[in-house]
């Protein structure tokens, strides 16, 4: 781990969105760089909240569990998204656990130095809660999502979202490397395995995607959009 200065932050991280230069270098010679590899726990559900972090390179995910052990992945996160944060402002534990996927490089904050900043800059407090009211209401459109439309709409919205954040433009088709295992997709589309397999198999056969490991080639997303409009039935 090293204090190494990291100007990408102010190109890339939520925290920076509203803040001229000077603010936001004056807070980025507080921010740590860390390297951790795959599997790596940042931090776990109901610990003490201390750090804000933004991931320049790799993929996190973000999970919770439930009452009886069971594990649901709320995010997959990449490069430039911004993390940890809401634990920092309400002082309560942590609400997910933070878990490297692929190896990742990280830039973390320690909440005394953004307590520090936010008293310098009243008006950063105003900003960020704007980004965590965004969080909220993505969140509740994920909940929406897994209330009202059926595991084939929902495995044909992950990609779709996917797909905007890592997708990659390949011959006509849209490579997306996910690094997710087949448990963990499964987990993201909140279904279980073997239903997100038979639907991702029903799709392949119907050229839209072509599955590989831990990546899935985007052939046709027409289709795939049209299917996550589809609600369940009542």
């Amino acid at each position: 781990m090293s204090t190494t200065y990291s100007p990408e932050l102010v190109r890339t991280a939520e925290l920076f969105e509203y803040a001229d230069v000077d603010a936001a270098e004056s807070l980025e010679r507080d921010f740590e760089i860390v390297h951790a590899q795959r599997r790596t726990v940042l931090f776990r559900e109901g610990e003490t909240a201390d750090y804000l972090y933004v991931l320049l390179d790799g993929k996190v995910k973000l999970s919770r569990r439930s009452h009886d052990g069971r594990e649901g992945l709320l995010a997959l996160l990449g490069p430039s998204d911004q993390f940890g944060e809401i634990e920092l402002l309400d002082g309560g534990p942590r609400v997910t656990t933070a878990t490297v996927v692929s190896g990742a490089r990280l830039a973390r904050l320690h909440k005394t130095a953004l307590y520090r900043w936010i008293a310098q800059r009243p008006h950063v407090a105003e900003q960020l809660l704007q980004v965590v009211a965004r969080r909220i209401r993505g969140n509740r459109a994920t909940v929406h999502d897994r209330l009202f439309t059926d595991v084939p709409g929902r495995v044909a919205g992950q990609l779709i979202q996917l797909a905007n954040q890592f997708g990659v433009a390949e011959d006509g088709a849209t490579r997306v490397v996910h690094d997710l295992t087949q448990t963990e997709l499964a987990q993201f589309v909140g279904a279980s395995r073997e239903s997100v397999n038979k639907v991702l198999a029903q799709y392949a056969s119907r050229g839209w995607v072509r599955l590989e490991n831990k990546c899935i080639v985007i052939l046709d997303d027409a289709p795939l959009a049209r299917r996550a409009q589809h609600k369940r039935r009542r």
